[in-house]
């Protein structure tokens, strides 16, 4: 029998507009034209005045040569520019590329030959780096543009012309075109590399629209937010929130560096109401001084990177922010799950709302499925709180696949799903607990040991700041834990002291066998470095 409803009802452009982000900037500076959309130090400036920056951009970037589909790079921490790129860059067709800062040379002129960079805009402060990247890469035609920053002070200057220029030379009133298709390309980011050449992630403006739709959806964002960038802008596209926030019609608060007394100043000077970080940082923000005021009005704050231990939650928590955990991988455009809290749960005590908290959770507004599965025959496992698999996703914010890199991309989609390579364990009540990354997991003498589960046990130690757990090699058992701690200033503990302490709260055979007492190696987000870890417990006689 015929269906009726696909006579006469075809997709035209009075009812079909593909999807892209971009509309957010046009909508926020039409709706709200003199609402606050940036703060950076001295500078404040509306939404109307930042579309019109962003419009010169797209303008002068056409002029200069850029077509669609090429690829626009910036080295950049958290300031307007970096901002103003995501809307600026896809205006003129072009696919923005915002490489992580420390990365060194070798690495950052492997991304710019790679995805064919055509324009590098620059960050004064990175101007040494980018130089010498450049040195090391083989384009030829690549536009190096300067962004001056006063809150930064003088930099080397080395491109053809400032980030002012460029936009004095375009123009004002351009006129954009959105995306022929939502499936093309706004945004590559790439993967840290630590095992090869990193892997080019590619976003839709599909994607990026969705994402950063769901954050207002399942964080509660009410209009108008006022958005503290503690997360670099250049992972994972700040997750998808330069979009987000000008769906928002929110305040962008820039900050170039992650330091806990600008923190604390900026949440009351400026009314801060949102933030994202890491684990890390919330850890920073717990064991800053005394003397920092602490917030006066709630503050929300998204957590992810690495399972944020409970005892760190239940601290920030005491202080005032609100955490909600996520989870996600730069494949999935950031956090793609999260940890949907339930009103039931106010009445438990804090210990236990902490460990509901760590939990990973459900799928965002975005994402159609999440399963926990065994990797080789993708039979989804048991939801009983217990069953060890790979964690495996699908919908709408997974990638478009890996630039030009297609046996890299088949490898990552298994099954009609998007293999994360994290293990985790289904809880009766639909929420994922990730338990470690697959390359973390501990094998000692054939059971199954979670670095993770370690960590949280340590990061309850009174005398204890940071810590991190990974594999070191043994003749008898295969594996071992090695825990690396990182003490509270002033603190005199014993590695004896650390292992005691493991004793008396976990099973015999998870506790570590050795512990080494240091600063922790971290990347730009906050993630602690493991794969450097793991080359120290290996040198360990």
């Amino acid at each position: 029998m015929p269906n009726i409803y696909k006579s006469g009802l075809e997709a035209n452009a009075a009812n079909y507009v593909p999807l892209t982000p971009v509309n957010f900037m046009e909508r926020a500076s039409f709706v709200h034209p003199d609402a606050l959309a940036v703060i950076h130090g001295n500078v404040r400036r509306t939404w109307s005045e930042t579309y019109q920056r962003t419009r010169r951009l797209a303008s002068a970037l056409q002029r200069h040569g850029v077509a669609t589909g090429e690829t626009v790079s910036i080295i950049a921490t958290n300031i307007p520019e970096m901002f103003e790129v995501h809307f600026g860059v896809p205006m003129a067709g072009a696919v923005l590329n915002a490489i992580n800062t420390r990365l060194d040379a070798a690495a950052i002129a492997f991304i710019l030959d790679h995805a064919e960079t055509r324009v590098l805009f620059v960050d004064p402060e990175f101007s040494g780096l980018a130089q010498e990247a450049i040195a090391l890469a083989s384009r030829t035609d690549l536009l190096v543009i300067d962004i001056e920053d006063p809150c930064f002070g003088e930099g080397t200057r080395m491109g053809a012309m400032t980030y002012a220029a460029l936009l004095d030379s375009g123009d004002p009133d351009f006129v954009w075109e959105g995306p022929a298709s939502e499936w093309d390309a706004i945004a590559l980011n790439y993967t840290s590399g630590t095992t090869g050449d990193p892997k080019g992630v590619v976003y839709s403006h599909r994607g990026a629209y969705l994402n950063a739709i769901s954050h207002i959806v399942d964080w509660g964002m009410a209009q108008h937010s006022v958005y503290l960038w503690t997360l670099p802008m250049f992972h994972c596209n700040g997750w998808c929130f330069p979009w987000t926030i000008a769906a928002n019609a929110g305040v962008n608060v820039c900050l170039r560096a992650v330091r806990d007394s600008s923190i604390f100043h900026l949440i009351r000077d400026e009314g801060v109401t949102h933030f994202c970080g890491a684990p890390i940082v919330l850890n920073m923000l717990a064991n800053a001084s005394g003397d920092l005021a602490r917030p006066s009005h709630g503050v929300k704050v998204m957590t992810a990177g690495a399972p944020p231990p409970p005892a760190v939650i239940q601290k920030v928590e005491e202080m005032g922010f609100e955490v909600t955990h996520v989870y996600g991988l730069t494949e999935v455009y950031g956090p793609a799950v999260i940890s949907v809290w339930k009103t039931r749960w106010d009445r438990l005590g804090a210990a236990e709302r902490a460990r509901l908290k760590a939990r990973q959770g459900v799928g965002n507004t975005a994402l159609s499925g999440i399963m926990v599965a065994d990797p080789d025959t993708l039979e989804r496992l048991p939801s009983d709180g217990q069953s060890l698999g790979e964690i495996f996703l699908r919908g709408n914010n997974v990638m478009c696949g890996y630039l030009k890199n297609a046996s890299a991309t088949r490898k990552s989609f298994r099954g009609g799903w998007f293999a994360s390579g994290d293990l985790g364990v289904m809880h009766p009540d639909g929420y994922l607990e990730l338990k470690d990354r697959s390359k973390d997991i501990i094998i000692s003498g054939g059971e199954n040991i979670s670095s993770v589960e370690i960590e949280n046990v340590l990061y309850q130690h009174p005398d204890v700041l940071e810590a991190a757990v990974v594999a070191r090699p043994d003749d008898k058992w295969g594996e071992t834990p090695c825990a690396f701690v990182t003490l509270k200033a002033g603190r005199d503990v014993s590695p004896d002291d650390i292992i005691r302490f493991c004793r008396a709260n976990m099973a015999g055979f998870k506790i570590p066998k050795t512990v080494i007492f240091g600063p922790l190696p971290k990347t730009s987000t906050g993630k602690i470095q493991k794969f450097v870890l793991r080359e120290t417990a290996r040198a360990v006689p």
